[in-house]
């Protein structure tokens, strides 16, 4: 992209740019950027720096993980540039990779952070529940060979509902100040061709603590727990009481809330 495609006659000055990301995140190490490998924080920063010649530093509403793909993250960053959001969108759209799009770009208040001033989340996770391994959407689902039984998950998922403390289901080696969450819906539904999807949104949500919960509502399906052991595991505070992790390409962050 030349960047002297560019018009724009405004005058340079400190903008709050707010972007709302789409990325298929499997060959990615996560959001954050890190020095041993891509990173989707690191691709957005580079092509910021490739229209603007200025570093960033691009704030995300959170950190995915490896391997976790988003529709709607949300991320702000501050440039001093005569560029207007809508060229910039474009310009970014044409330098990134095909497996990362910006979905909409405006113009935030100064104030405006994209992780402390977050309101609510929802993350949806796929699971692919059919007899044979699927191949062409392999990479958004977790497979699961054998029949889930979907009415006891959907009473599991209704023990979420509400101010809980989300210990059981935190990664371990990743001590927050408080574990208490709010989850303000929590639904299991039957999509197309044996896919499940489990969506939940909250005020926030600990590391892994999604993956960690389907995880344990898997086991649910599978009636290696039954719905009041699966509460019983969330009571105890104790993450070696819950199933284990469930994979990290299932997992989509869908949308990402604030205040009006």
């Amino acid at each position: 992209m030349a960047l002297a495609t560019f018009h724009n006659t405004d005058t340079a000055m400190d903008k709050n740019f707010k972007l709302t990301i789409a990325y298929d995140g499997t060959r990615y190490h996560g959001w954050q950027r890190q020095p041993n490998g891509p990173t989707i924080q690191g691709e957005i920063e580079t092509a910021v720096q490739t229209m603007t010649r200025q570093t960033v530093r691009l704030t995300g509403s959170g950190r995915t993980d490896a391997g976790v793909h988003a529709r709607g993250q949300v991320a702000n960053f501050t440039c001093n540039t005569r560029i207007s959001p809508t060229e910039l969108m474009k310009g970014l759209n044409s330098i990134l990779p095909d497996d990362i799009v910006i979905r909409h770009c405006c113009l935030a208040p100064p104030e405006f952070h994209a992780r402390y001033d977050v309101a609510s989340k929802i993350y949806r996770y796929h699971i692919a529940n059919q007899p044979i391994r699927p191949v062409i959407r392999r990479h958004f689902a977790w497979w699961i060979r054998a029949p889930l039984n979907i009415e006891a998950m959907r009473v599991a998922a209704d023990h979420l509902l509400g101010k809980h403390d989300f210990k059981s289901f935190e990664g371990t080696g990743s001590p927050r100040s408080h574990t208490t969450r709010t989850v303000l819906s929590a639904e299991v539904a039957r999509g197309r061709n044996g896919r499940i999807q489990f969506t939940i949104a909250a005020d926030g949500f600990l590391r892994y603590m999604v993956r960690n919960i389907v995880g344990s509502m898997a086991a649910v399906g599978l009636n290696t727990i039954d719905a009041s052991g699966f509460s019983e595991i969330l009571a105890t505070r104790d993450r070696s009481k819950a199933a284990a992790t469930a994979p990290p390409n299932g997992l989509f962050l869908m949308k990402v809330f604030y205040p009006e």
